[in-house]
């Protein structure tokens, strides 16, 4: 699967692309702001772009009324076409929001149950109940998502649902091109819904990937084979700020030791994750930790530990922004260009450092060094073996292991290092090092 050595760079086009917060019927091509962006992304070393909704919604791109029109604030679905193919002749992949486990109330068919009521030919696709109200006085009672009442939750266990969705996928790879797709709060979908949209994938024709969105459990129950390739790795993530925050990095070290250890019941051994700093939904990094210098560590992490990292846009130069109530808008922002700093050049450091490691993209995860404020972990696959070095300490530390080599190349600085039982790590500092 190509999403396993990739690495993901996350856009909200609502948002970057500074579309009105409601819609607004007018048709402007604002996606070709995404298009002056491709040089950027090429550069900072990222190879997929995972583009969050952009059909045809009622506010935020999660209520969805149309799922084969690009939201005219975007532009239109000749404007995505031509955004993709872009992306794809600079060797980025493009993987869509799908959400599937609700629409917004302005989606057709349920209009229709608004307007027909019982002579809907479309009232099972929805939990709907005719004895009751909703709060907009619609005459009848339904499900929403998570007591969201303007997302009305879909009946994935209707089959004419899950057929049109289905085929609402074929349409956009026939569209657009795409290359895979993140499916919205998959820990809600039906487990034979995501059986059958694995079978769609495997049968399409192309290496089509699917990720899910999932924020606890045991995400084997939606990852695996016949499921989603993938998930998000929200215990990691929170591991990763709150380890630093507190100087103690046992929290994530513990955390990707019973996720991939070497032990035989650890969790998902050989499976590929998405990992983050931040996201959409999140408040941003830079705004999360308490020590600033403890930035480029946190990437140094994400980049460094079993997974497919992703950046959130903007988060890759230090974009501050924190969840407030009410909306997630501030940490969706309108951005014309992108920026470039100190931190910008470490990431596309790390990155490339990733992409050209085995180690690092596919390679095991051993511990050899782990008190509160330094961390050494060992990446090994085949003959390739990359420790993962890390000090959120100001001061020096000296780490002592033994990783069976005298020697090492630092990925990040193309630099060779002495391993004598060990090797000093200056203050807030990462390497990869690649033995030799």
């Amino acid at each position: 699967m190509w999403a396993e050595d990739a690495v993901f760079y996350q856009i909200y086009p609502l948002g970057l692309c500074g579309a009105p917060w409601e819609h607004d019927g007018k048709v402007v091509h604002r996606l070709e702001r995404i298009e002056q962006w491709i040089p950027h992304i090429a550069k900072l070393g990222a190879n997929a772009v995972y583009l969050s909704p952009v059909f045809e919604s009622d506010s935020h791109g999660y209520d969805t009324r149309d799922y084969r029109a690009v939201d005219c604030r975007l532009g239109t679905n000749e404007d995505l076409r031509r955004l993709v193919d872009q992306m794809h002749a600079q060797g980025i992949r493009v993987v869509l929001d799908a959400v599937f486990n609700h629409v917004g109330r302005g989606f057709w068919a349920f209009r229709d149950v608004q307007e027909k009521k019982w002579d809907s030919a479309y009232k099972d696709w929805f939990y709907v109940n005719f004895d009751g109200d909703s709060a907009w006085h619609d005459g009848f009672w339904y499900e929403g998502w998570e007591g969201h009442y303007e997302l009305v939750k879909l009946n994935l266990r209707n089959p004419a649902v899950v057929d049109y969705l289905l085929d609402t996928v074929r349409f956009w790879i026939d569209a657009f091109d795409i290359d895979g797709l993140r499916l919205d709060v998959a820990y809600c979908l039906e487990p034979e819904f995501l059986r059958r949209l694995r079978q769609f994938a495997d049968s399409c024709g192309r290496d089509f990937f699917l990720l899910g969105e999932t924020l606890h459990g045991d995400y084997n129950r939606w990852m695996g084979d016949g499921l989603l390739h993938s998930v998000t790795n929200y215990e990691c993530y929170k591991g990763l700020w709150s380890a630093l925050n507190s100087r103690n990095l046992f929290e994530i070290v513990h955390s990707l030791k019973r996720q991939f250890g070497p032990e035989p019941w650890t969790l998902y051994k050989g499976r590929h994750l998405l990992c983050f700093a931040d996201n959409h939904d999140v408040t941003r990094a830079a705004s999360i930790l308490n020590d600033p210098n403890h930035l480029p560590l946190l990437y140094g992490l994400v980049f460094g530990m079993p997974g497919i990292p992703c950046v959130y846009y903007g988060s890759e130069w230090g974009l501050e922004a924190k969840k407030q109530p009410g909306g997630d808008w501030n940490l969706r922002p309108a951005i014309e260009t992108p920026e470039w700093n100190a931190l910008t050049d470490r990431i596309a450091a790390m990155a490339k450092a990733h992409r050209d490691s085995a180690a690092l993209c596919w390679g095991d995860f051993q511990e050899l060094v782990l008190t509160n404020l330094q961390t050494v972990f060992r990446r090994r696959a085949g003959d390739e073996q990359v420790l993962v070095c890390v000090n959120a300490d100001a001061n020096p530390y000296f780490a002592r292991f033994d990783c069976g080599a005298a020697a090492a190349t630092d990925l990040l600085t193309g630099q060779t290092v002495r391993l004598d039982g060990g090797l000093e790590l200056e203050g807030y500092s990462v390497k990869y090092l690649k033995t030799i």
